[in-house]
């Protein structure tokens, strides 16, 4: 089995994926979408079924991005009490965390949700993120 990385940076994004190529269990309650637009880390986070301003908490702290939602079971009337009745739905809390890129600006974090898409945008200093090349000298 050959696994290949989404990009040369090591973070807990990659996890998920791994977890799933490796076991064939795919158990991650959060999914995400991470990519770069106009200066900002922009990361969506997949969550249908929630009210953003109950069950959604946003933390930056430490260089890390940090998704708490909560997704509480709803009860129907008949519903499990129906022949055949089956739910893979998720309740429960999910958590993700991100390693976020040295230059973040984590006071000017936003977030917005719409269509059971949460949006994260972490706005990036561009100019921060040049790669230094380092000369080894022989001893």
């Amino acid at each position: 089995m050959t696994l290949t990385k989404r990009s040369h940076r090591t973070d807990l994004l990659d996890w998920p994926e791994l977890w799933t190529k490796l076991t064939g269990i795919d158990d991650v309650g959060m999914k995400l979408e991470e990519f770069r637009e106009s200066g900002a880390l922009v990361v969506r986070a997949e969550l249908p079924g929630i009210d953003p301003e109950k069950d959604v908490e946003i933390t930056v702290a430490d260089g890390q991005l940090h998704i708490h939602a909560e997704r509480r079971e709803s009860t129907s009337e008949g519903e499990e009490g129906k022949a055949g009745y089956r739910s893979e739905f998720r309740y429960g809390a999910f958590d993700r965390f991100l390693t976020l890129p040295a230059s973040t600006t984590e006071e000017k974090v936003t977030a917005s949700y719409k269509d059971g898409i949460l949006e994260v945008r972490i706005p990036v200093d561009e100019s921060a993120q040049v790669a230094h090349r380092v000369a080894v000298t022989k001893s």
